[in-house]
């Protein structure tokens, strides 16, 4: 497989962007739990960084109602606009966000139903984006396939790219770039079969 539809992520989701936000905020949010998880590891008025962000359904949104200060990333520029007319007073980016190299670190951050668009590359670089977008003491929440390789699936009849690295590398990955396993889960099936990997930075103080 090549990388091509990988490439096409961007311009699959800004063409599909009204479709995929009515699919994700009238869906089943079989999810839930384990944003409910990341954000029992935060406080109040925490900063959290949302890497492929979406239109802030339900995930940003629920994170802002429980008092956190979201900065949310996402290529699509329709996305971003839907986020920022729901939630004005937190901040939305266009960016890509194995390339992001933002003036600031968070208390959280999270890459979910977006890290596995990736290549195998990017996902690797991801973690330098990671380390250096993590505040101490952060939490990082991701999910990922079960095992290595890379699939399309279909999305609006449109081919729809996902990798995943092997599970070992991940951890090793994780040790590099500063984080302890949190907790890891391989298909959950209260989270609709997602692999979900919740970490936290060992660095205390700066």
């Amino acid at each position: 497989m090549t990388h091509h539809h990988a490439e096409q992520i961007p311009q699959l989701y800004e063409r599909h962007a009204l479709a995929w936000d009515t699919d994700r905020s009238r869906g089943t949010w079989n999810d839930k739990s384990w944003h409910d998880r990341f954000l029992a590891c935060l406080t109040p008025g925490a900063r959290v960084l949302d890497l492929g962000c979406g239109s802030g359904m339900p995930v940003a949104f629920h994170l802002v109602q429980h008092g956190l200060r979201v900065t949310g990333v996402d290529t699509s520029p329709t996305l971003i606009t839907l986020c920022r007319q729901r939630m004005p007073e937190h901040k939305w980016i266009v960016a890509a966000m194995q390339s992001l190299a933002l003036p600031q670190r968070f208390d959280g951050l999270l890459s979910w139903d977006s890290f596995f668009h990736l290549t195998p590359d990017h996902q690797r670089t991801m973690f330098t984006v990671f380390a250096a977008h993590a505040a101490p003491g952060a939490f990082l929440l991701f999910n990922t396939g079960p095992t290595q390789g890379e699939i399309l699936g279909d999305y609006q009849g449109e081919p729809l790219y996902h990798a995943s690295l092997d599970p070992e590398e991940y951890q090793q990955l994780l040790d590099r770039s500063g984080f302890a396993l949190v907790a890891h889960m391989v298909e959950d099936p209260t989270a609709g079969g997602r692999t979900v990997w919740l970490a936290q930075s060992r660095r205390r103080s700066e």
